[in-house]
């Protein structure tokens, strides 16, 4: 395109000289104006280039749409717990018991007890601890022994010296009904003792106890003793 426009421009300025030689009286040629039309020519010859280089599209033609294909879920693990054998040991209890957690095999779980819904109108027990003679305590037959526990008064009334330890459950040890013979203030710490012997054959023996008011009205947790008798 632009050896084209140059060569018309040759031919202009050739002829405009051819003309001026000759010394006829035509016009005068422009030469700018002559480069100008040319300019113009080139331009519109320009753009008419490009317009047919592009095609537009079609009014009634479409668009095709290909839509993503859909997110696939991970797949997911199963998991497939082992299932050994457990055990549980429950410490024998009256009132609510909150739940166990699974241990393995051979490992004791001792219960934790809800001790507000133990009470007996104004009283109420919370044991703490075993003082003297822990569960599974090995004794020779027929052997004395006092079993002690650390206990709290919940309730809203004094322990009185009348209030006694009573067996509910379990072995016999021949001990009887022991009276407590002190003043337990509300909300404060006390040990309560019962003086037992150990049966004459050998084995494992337990018995449960629990505090009683004046009126033999049973109150609070229940108080175990866990012993073993060996030769």
């Amino acid at each position: 395109m632009k050896k084209t426009f140059r060569r018309t421009i040759a031919l202009m300025v050739a002829l405009s000289v051819f003309l001026a030689s000759c010394g006829e009286a035509e016009p005068t040629l422009d030469v700018d104006a002559v480069m100008t039309e040319g300019v113009g020519t080139m331009v519109a010859a320009f753009f008419e280039t490009q317009t047919a280089m592009y095609t537009p599209p079609s009014p009634t033609s479409t668009a095709t749409y290909t839509p993503f294909p859909s997110p696939t879920a991970p797949p997911t693990s199963t998991f497939i717990p082992s299932t050994p054998t457990l055990f549980f040991l429950l410490t024998a209890t009256l009132g609510t018991i909150s739940p166990l957690t699974a241990v393995a095999s051979g490992t004791y779980v001792t219960a934790t007890v809800n001790p507000s819904v133990l009470g007996a109108g104004c009283n109420n027990l919370a044991f703490i601890r075993d003082v003297t003679i822990p569960d599974g305590t090995v004794l020779q037959p027929a052997q004395d022994f006092v079993k002690t526990w650390k206990v709290q008064n919940t309730g809203t009334c004094n322990w009185l010296p009348q209030y006694s330890l009573v067996l509910i459950s379990g072995t016999d040890m021949d001990a009887g009904v022991t009276k407590i013979q002190k003043t337990v203030e509300v909300g404060s710490w006390s040990e309560l003792s019962v003086n037992i012997t150990s049966p004459n054959k050998e084995g494992t023996y337990t018995s449960y106890w629990r505090l009683a008011d004046t009126s033999g009205t049973l109150f609070g947790s229940t108080l175990a003793v866990v012993i073993e008798v060996k030769k």
